[in-house]
């Protein structure tokens, strides 16, 4: 059995505020590139999985661009052993058991409410940023099956450059997905492109 989100009226609250201050505190520069048109749809965030911060990462963007209820996937070892996390969204994944059917069902239950959004990286590991070949898992097709004009997907690339600056900046890159259906290659396609154009974009950057 899975261990399913929840929003502690304390550590919830908590965990939005420590991602704002900690993405301050630590990066000389923070911007967003791009636009998110709110359709009143729930929103499935497609990101790349680069680093221990990327869920603060999401975190920050749900706060100042998507404004949802947060929820993501976390390997249930490491929700268990961090479980706070489940606390704030959190919901336990396990690859190698029959329990990531039921994973993805509840994903995909999530995404029929409007007032959530839902944190997946489509690649399943962790990878270079510089890794721009992203191939999709197949559980975002899953999740989104029969959800066609259902859900906003959003990609969005998190991009780190130094430029002058003793502290590193962080960029991200966020574009809604504009492709007629949810099969993986379309959409496994059009994240490369966009993430190539990410790059093209940050190299133009002088901050």
């Amino acid at each position: 059995m899975i261990l399913k989100a929840k929003h502690n009226c304390i550590i919830y609250p908590f965990f939005k505020w420590y991602a704002g201050f900690i993405i301050k505190r630590h990066y000389s520069t923070v911007r967003i590139i791009g636009e998110f048109k709110d359709k009143n749809l729930p929103v499935l965030l497609l990101s790349n999985h680069i680093s221990w911060w990327d869920g603060f990462w999401a975190m920050y963007i749900n706060q100042k661009v998507l404004h949802r209820k947060f929820h993501f996937m976390m390997l249930e070892k490491q929700l268990r052993k961090y479980w706070f996390f489940n606390y704030t969204g959190g919901f336990s994944v396990h690859k190698s058991s029959k329990s990531m059917v039921e994973t993805l069902n509840y994903t995909s239950d999530l995404l029929t409410d409007k007032e959530n959004m839902v944190l997946m990286y489509p690649q399943g590991e962790i990878q270079s940023l510089h890794h721009q070949n992203i191939r999709f898992e197949r559980g975002v097709e899953r999740v989104l099956r029969k959800k066609e004009k259902g859900v906003q997907v959003v990609f969005m690339v998190n991009l780190i450059d130094y430029f002058s600056n003793r502290k590193p900046g962080v960029y991200f890159h966020i574009r809604e997905y504009a492709g007629g259906t949810f099969d993986l290659k379309s959409m496994e396609q059009s994240y490369r492109e966009f993430y190539a154009d990410a790059v093209r974009k940050q190299m133009t950057f002088n901050e």
